[in-house]
C-alpha cells in the first residue's frame, strides 16, 4: 500500500532543492501528518547544506493558497487533545520553524497567494520572501481563541515588537504591499512573473560562496542574539579572518583580481540540467 505524502522535495544538480507542501485540495494546511513530513526534510536538508549539497532551499506549495495555516480535521482532533498532548504537539511545530529558520545555507519563501497562522511563521522563518500581488497575510489565531504563540518569536523578529502587537491581536489580514511595507516580504510582483523572479533570486544566490553564505547566516545569528558582547565582537573578528584564508576565500580573491567566475558560481551560459526525480 501506498503511504499517502503532503509534502516533496526535489534536488537538483546544482543543489537547489525545493521543499513542496502538495495538499492543495485543502489550501496546503497543516496537520501533524504534514508537519512530521517537514521535520523529516529539513533534517535532510540540514545534514545535506552542511556537506555542500544543497546550496539553496526554496519553500513553495501546489495551488492557488500557499497555506491555509491549522487543518480543521487536525483542530478538530486537538479538541479531544489534553494539555500533554497538545504540549507534544506544538513541540512538533516549533521544532519545524527552528529547523526551517537554522538551516545552514540560504532559504527563499515563494507566496503565490494565502498565508494565514503558522505559514506567516513559515515565511518570517526564511531569509528572503518573494510574493505574488495576489498573496495575503494573516496571523489569524486570536479570531479562533487561539495565539500564534509557537510562530512569534520569528514573526516579532521580523515585524518588530510594535507591529506584532497589531496585527497578532486584530487579526488583519494583510496585503502582499503592507507585507512589504512591514518587512515580512523582501519583494512583490505580477503573480505570472513570480517563478521568474525566484529563478533570478536562485541565480544571484548561487553566484555567493557557499562557505561565506553559511558563516554569514550562523554569524547573523550571533550578532541578532547578543550585538554588543564582547564575544561577539571577537567572533566577528574571527569569522572575517578565517574566511580570508579559507580555500573558498582565496579563490574568492583570486578570482575578483582575475576578473574571473569564482568556481562555486554555475556557468549563466550552460543548458539547463534535469533534476533529480521527487523524493517524498
Amino acid at each position: 500500500m501506498t503511504t499517502q505524502t503532503y509534502s516533496n522535495l526535489n534536488i537538483d544538480d546544482r543543489g537547489v532543492a525545493r521543499l513542496t507542501l502538495n495538499r492543495p485540495e485543502v489550501h496546503n494546511a497543516f496537520d501533524d501528518s504534514l508537519i512530521s513530513e517537514l521535520n523529516a526534510h529539513l533534517d535532510r536538508l540540514r545534514e545535506a547544506a552542511g556537506r555542500g549539497e544543497v546550496r539553496v532551499v526554496v519553500l513553495g506549495s501546489e495551488g492557488k493558497s500557499f497555506s491555509a495555516g491549522a487543518d480543521l480535521g487536525w483542530m478538530k482532533r486537538m479538541v479531544e487533545y489534553d494539555v500533554e498532548d497538545n504540549l507534544a504537539d506544538s513541540r512538533k511545530l516549533s521544532q519545524l520553524m527552528h529547523g526551517l529558520d537554522t538551516l545552514p545555507c540560504p532559504t527563499v519563501c515563494r507566496v503565490q497567494g494565502a498565508a494565514f497562522g503558522g505559514a506567516v511563521g513559515l515565511a518570517a522563518c526564511c531569509d528572503i520572501v518573494i510574493a505574488s500581488e495576489k498573496a495575503r497575510f494573516c496571523l489569524s489565531e486570536v479570531k479562533i481563541g487561539l495565539s500564534p504563540a509557537v510562530i512569534s518569536p520569528y514573526v516579532q523578529r521580523t515585524l518588530g515588537p510594535r507591529q506584532m502587537r497589531r496585527y497578532a491581536l486584530s487579526a488583519e489580514v494583510l496585503d502582499a504591499a503592507t507585507g512589504l511595507g512591514l518587512g515580512l516580504v523582501h519583494r512583490v510582483v505580477g503573480h505570472d512573473d513570480l517563478d521568474d523572479e525566484v529563478e533570478t533570486m536562485i541565480d544571484t544566490l548561487l553566484s555567493g560562496s557557499p562557505q561565506a553564505q553559511r558563516a554569514t547566516k550562523a554569524l547573523l545569528a550571533e550578532v541578532a542574539r547578543e550585538p554588543d558582547a564582547d564575544a561577539t565582537r571577537e567572533r566577528t573578528c574571527r569569522v572575517i579572518a578565517e574566511l580570508r584564508v579559507s580555500r573558498e576565500g582565496q579563490e574568492g580573491l583570486a578570482s575578483f583580481f582575475e576578473k574571473r567566475r569564482p568556481t562555486w558560481a554555475p556557468d549563466q551560459n550552460a543548458p539547463d540540467k534535469p533534476a533529480s526525480e521527487p523524493n517524498s
